[in-house]
């Protein structure tokens, strides 16, 4: 239930549904005054949610720092989250946008800093079946030169939650030995990082799918809305939700 009702909310906190809303209360709403207010509301939401200045500040201030790993660092595991594969209805399944999570765990692997992988990720499908990501990656990784025996996953998990507990379950039963590096988007691991440690997990973070950086913006960027940002908007809210309920359900 927990899981239906935060990928409800996910849907509900996208801006651009705000904006939509806004637009449809302003054609509908008969009072004049009233009509004034949604249009003001919605026009300075809209200056706030597609200015590059304001989201690249908020992005880069929430987003969890790169922190280089020092030589000689070795860790018996590695934990990779899902959220990089996405399937068709024909259940063949797709690398998407947050990618180089993947990639940085496979460096990890190939370079030595981790001997094992721990892929952690169910499906996130609500309405349909899918196949199960961590399953999907599996077959990624030995294709890259992973050893099997190396790769442990965690099929089942469907939230970062689900992520937390039951990765615990494997590293207790399999006897690992901690401090593991996890593997996630930048904007997704501040929330990681808080879930895992309730769990008592002990976890040093590897940031990868930077959705900003600290790079000059070009001088269009300071004068020209963008408009993408009313979906990207949502990926930090979701975080910032997320993190809110699972403190008030003693998940974080």
């Amino acid at each position: 239930m927990f899981f239906i009702i935060s990928k409800i909310l996910a849907f509900l906190l996208c801006p651009a549904y705000w904006i939509y809303i806004g637009v449809i209360l302003y054609f509908f709403t008969k009072k004049p005054k009233r009509k004034k207010g949604i249009l003001i509301a919605t026009l300075l939401l809209t200056f706030i949610l597609t200015n590059n200045i304001i989201y690249k500040k908020t992005m880069l201030w929430w987003q969890t720092p790169r922190q280089e790993i020092k030589k000689g660092t070795q860790f018996e595991a590695g934990i990779l989250l899902g959220g990089m594969y996405t399937f068709d209805d024909d259940n063949q399944g797709y690398f998407n946008d947050a990618c180089d999570r993947f990639i940085q765990t496979n460096k990890l692997y190939q370079s030595g800093i981790i001997k094992k992988i721990i892929i952690s990720g169910g499906s996130a499908a609500i309405l349909t079946k899918e196949p199960s990501e961590a399953d999907s990656l599996k077959k990624e990784f030995i294709q890259s030169g992973v050893k099997e025996q190396d790769i442990i996953i965690d099929p089942a998990s469907r939230s970062t939650y689900e992520n937390a507990l039951f990765t615990k379950r494997l590293t207790d039963s399999l006897h690992l030995k901690p401090p593991f590096a996890i593997v996630t988007s930048a904007f997704h691991m501040p929330r990681s990082l808080k879930v895992f440690q309730k769990q008592h997990i002990n976890v040093v973070p590897v940031t990868s799918h930077y959705i900003v950086v600290d790079k000059t913006m070009s001088p269009e960027q300071y004068i020209l809305p963008n408009p993408k940002l009313l979906n990207d908007w949502g990926l930090v809210i979701k975080e910032w939700i997320g993190i809110m309920m699972y403190k008030v359900t003693g998940k974080a």
